[in-house]
């Protein structure tokens, strides 16, 4: 960090070597202060709500969807249903700033019916500077930015009662799984929780991936929903968070999260990195599936790395996000829940991939648009990272498996009527 003494030896330069030196002193010193590892915003990632957004003055974002209105509409409909929900007096923090569930419900009406004029673009943009408050992102430490990945909805084929080939169940939640809300016990653990089990008259961890998988601690309770064919598409599953398992007959269900083992999630993808398994630059779901087929001795070590199980259950309509809504392919996007407002409307912008009719990328395309914060994720946590659902379907897989690329994020709410 400069020191303050740095600006009397500026002083002193005016004396001894006129005004120009004093100049170049003086620019020197604000290039310091602004880019130097003492700039506050640049030092650590935001880990409190209040430090996770900040309400934009000036360079704000060019206001441009690049998807149709009707996806927007579709995807506001399921957040005001989530909204109702809510109780009147419920609080959402944007930042240091607090604001009602009304106001919440306004700012997606008035945005909605703003985009419903289909004003020109520059009008429309100070249309939105009018009318809304702008929050950006804080973002990763050291740049401001955003890591954008995304997610999909992938199919499986499954079966209903296991053979001799599907044999690897997607299991629904245990009901000895306790989670236990912290802040009933300290108000400085609020929004903390711990899951655990009863053994004897003690709360312990609950099983691992390892003793689950492995040690099949859960086999003979009836808690298989289906059976897959590869341990490699559950753990995926389980990384999606919902996906489609189709039956014979033309039949299918649809399973959605409903609870975790309360272990870290760790990163198969990081795990193969660090150990000269994948290049860097070749990292993908995509080649992280091939090594995993290329290699079957391997699987289970490296599926096991990573403690965190996720248990599933059957939905009528899929796949909702944590809010408990249907998400809306494009629209929907998932945020670190401890951090950002639930249900939030919020405006990104990043890189998404082209492909040909191989379904080979050919190029990634700046893109921006509207979109809702309507789910989370074990590996969503921070200001600096969202997760974009895509979907299902060939494009849907492509973009959520390959896409890690940077942007930003910002949130708006509408100013109060005068």
């Amino acid at each position: 960090m400069p020191s303050p003494l740095n600006s009397k030896k500026e002083s002193r330069s005016v004396r001894l070597g006129g005004f120009s030196r004093f100049l170049a002193g003086i620019i020197a010193l604000i290039s310091i202060t602004l880019f130097s590892a003492c700039h506050p915003t640049l030092t650590r990632e935001a880990h409190k709500p209040e430090e996770t957004l900040r309400r934009v003055h000036f360079f704000y974002p060019h206001f441009q969807d690049d998807m149709d209105l009707g996806s927007l509409a579709a995807a506001v409909d399921q957040n005001l249903l989530y909204l109702e929900r809510l109780p009147e007096n419920a609080v959402f923090s944007y930042g240091s700033a607090t604001f009602t569930r009304q106001q919440i419900v306004e700012t997606q009406r008035t945005l909605l019916d703003l985009l419903s004029k289909k004003k020109q673009a520059k009008q429309l943009n100070n249309e939105i500077r009018k009318l809304f408050w702008v929050f950006r992102a804080t973002g990763r430490a050291g740049n401001n930015k955003v890591l954008f990945t995304g997610y999909f909805e992938p199919t499986f084929e499954a079966r209903l009662v296991p053979d001799s080939t599907f044999k690897y169940p997607v299991y629904r939640k245990p009901g000895d799984l306790i989670r236990i809300d912290l802040s009933r016990f300290r108000e400085k653990y609020k929004g903390e929780s711990i899951v655990g089990r009863l053994s004897g008259d003690t709360i312990v961890p609950y099983y691992t991936r390892l003793q689950i998988e492995a040690q099949k601690v859960l086999a003979g309770r009836n808690l298989e929903i289906a059976w897959l064919k590869d341990p490699v598409d559950v753990a995926f599953l389980q990384i999606q968070g919902s996906g489609r398992l189709v039956l014979p007959g033309n039949k299918s269900i649809s399973v959605g999260y409903s609870s975790s083992n309360g272990h870290p999630y760790r990163s198969i993808g990081r795990y193969l990195l660090e150990n000269g398994l994948l290049e860097r630059e070749n990292i993908s779901m995509q080649s992280i599936r091939g090594f995993l087929a290329a290699h079957p001795s391997l699987v289970q070590d490296i599926l096991n790395y990573n403690p965190s199980y996720i248990f599933f259950r059957v939905l009528e309509k899929g796949p909702l996000g944590n809010i408990g809504v249907p998400l809306t392919p494009g629209r929907s996007i998932a945020l670190d829940s401890r951090l950002f407002p639930k249900g939030a409307l919020a405006f990104i912008s990043c890189q998404k991939p082209t492909i040909n009719k191989n379904g080979t990328i050919t190029g990634w395309k700046a893109f921006s648009r509207f979109v809702l914060n309507q789910d989370t994720g074990g590996a969503i946590r921070g200001a600096g990272r969202a997760d974009i659902f895509w979907g299902n379907g060939q494009y849907a897989e492509i973009a959520a498996g390959h896409m890690k690329h940077e942007g930003e994020l910002y949130l708006l709410m509408k100013k109060p009527d005068r």
